[in-house]
């Protein structure tokens, strides 16, 4: 192929929507930002037209493929929905089924379009981003990359009671995706695989790891996410401002730090940006802590109104048990904040010293007080954490920023293909 030829790229997003949730933004990215330097063709579900539509897609240069299996997809997530009306995750593993209906039919109208006379160079299959999902795309006879992957993550045998309300016993339902990748053949004939953690590579079949190549999920506009001045420090006058952004679930450890502001002797802010089913218990919480007027609830907002909140912070905080990613941690170092995360999962491979902080991952006991030290400690020696934000900031543009990566994929795509970039 001619190296100064646009690439042709058929790119599956199962999930690809702005603003409509962290996978689907995935997919957004990678589709706007590759239509920008290569032709792409799309391939995503039915139910990302109306926001794809609004954002103006199809992009210049581009095209869509729709695949409609909501005859399949609807009746699945209400039975997943009726089982587990409290627990979201085993309801995101029952209704993630229907991908193996959509990678079907995806398949069947990609060899529509070759044969009609479109010509792919290379097929990159984007969302979901997990493991489990196994393709069928390289049937079209054309190199294929996958991911970045973020999976394989075990469940942390330190929080019993919290990992119990994820219905953690349903969690070998991920077999599944197993069986299907070895019928399928998805990872034994995938050209590269970008792996984003540690977890999710030991999770690859051995034979295929040289395959592998680093390269996280998630990434940062920094456009939306610009680095601002770190706030006046805490005072008795002046709270200090803690910020925590993610799906109210119970494995995201909001109660623990709940109990960890209950127990500081100053005067602090907590602001709780997202929705879900934990939310009404831990707003009965808050009341039953005495913590209402330090802790304010905003609800789900909008990816390009959560920067602005970040910035109020002097740090932002994670206590989530099980974290496969780490999205929002990102994000609050891309506008020079320092972080606090428990020392596991994605978290545990973004965060150290010189950005923040690790909680240990030794139980809820641990955590708390790994809370109340690393808050103190933000309160009194600001100029460390304010360091630790800055350099955060220079570790996102240098490594975590959507531009970064999309130039890092398509230098992967001319290796493939023999040609330079």
């Amino acid at each position: 192929m001619d190296a100064a030829k646009k690439i042709r790229v058929l790119l599956s997003a199962y999930q690809c929507g702005e603003g409509m949730g962290s996978v689907s933004q995935i997919g957004w990215e990678w589709y706007s930002r590759l239509s920008a330097a290569c032709t792409v063709t799309l391939l995503t579900h039915i139910r990302n037209r109306p926001a794809l539509s609004q954002a103006g897609a199809p992009l210049e240069g581009s095209d869509i493929i729709y695949i409609d299996t909501e005859w399949f997809a609807g009746p699945l997530y209400r039975f997943a929905a009726w089982c587990f009306p409290h627990s979201e995750h085993p309801k995101f593993l029952i209704a993630s089924l229907d991908f193996f209906v959509y990678d079907w039919l995806a398949v069947r109208q990609s060899r529509r379009r070759i044969r009609s006379g479109a010509v792919f160079d290379i097929v990159h299959a984007v969302t979901p981003v997990s493991p489990l999902a196994a393709t069928g795309l390289h049937r079209l006879g054309l190199p294929v990359v996958l991911g970045p992957w973020n999976g394989g993550l075990a469940s942390p045998s330190t929080f019993p009671d919290i990992m119990k309300a994820e219905s953690k016993w349903l969690y070998p339902i991920r077999n599944i995706g197993r069986l299907f990748d070895g019928l399928v053949g998805s990872t034994r004939h995938a050209a590269l695989i970008f792996t984003a953690t540690q977890a999710t590579l030991a999770a690859i079949p051995a034979p295929y790891r040289s395959r592998c190549r680093h390269l996280l999920e998630n990434g940062v506009n920094l456009d939306w996410f610009a680095a601002t001045p770190y706030p006046p420090a805490a005072t008795d006058d002046k709270p200090l401002q803690v910020v925590f952004v993610g799906r109210l679930l119970p494995f995201k450890g909001v109660g623990m730090l709940l109990a960890a502001l209950k127990a500081l002797t100053f005067p602090v802010q907590l602001t709780i940006v997202g929705e879900g089913p934990e939310r009404v218990h831990l707003e009965r919480l808050t009341s039953e802590l005495g913590l209402d007027g330090n802790v304010r609830f905003t609800g789900n907002l909008p990816l390009k109104d959560i920067a602005p909140i970040m910035c109020q912070a002097h740090v932002f905080c994670l206590p989530s048990v099980r974290e496969s990613g780490g999205a929002v941690l990102l994000e609050a170092m891309a506008v020079a904040r320092p972080v606090i995360a428990v020392d596991f999962g994605g978290p545990a491979e973004i965060v150290d010293a010189a950005v923040g902080v690790k909680l240990p991952a030794t139980g809820k006991a641990d955590v708390i007080n790994g809370l109340i030290a690393a808050l103190t400690d933000v309160r009194e020696q600001p100029q460390r954490w304010q360091a630790r934000g800055e350099e955060g900031r220079r570790r996102v543009e240098s490594h975590y920023s959507w531009a970064a990566k999309i130039t890092a994929a398509i230098g992967h795509y001319h290796t493939l293909l023999g040609t330079h970039s």
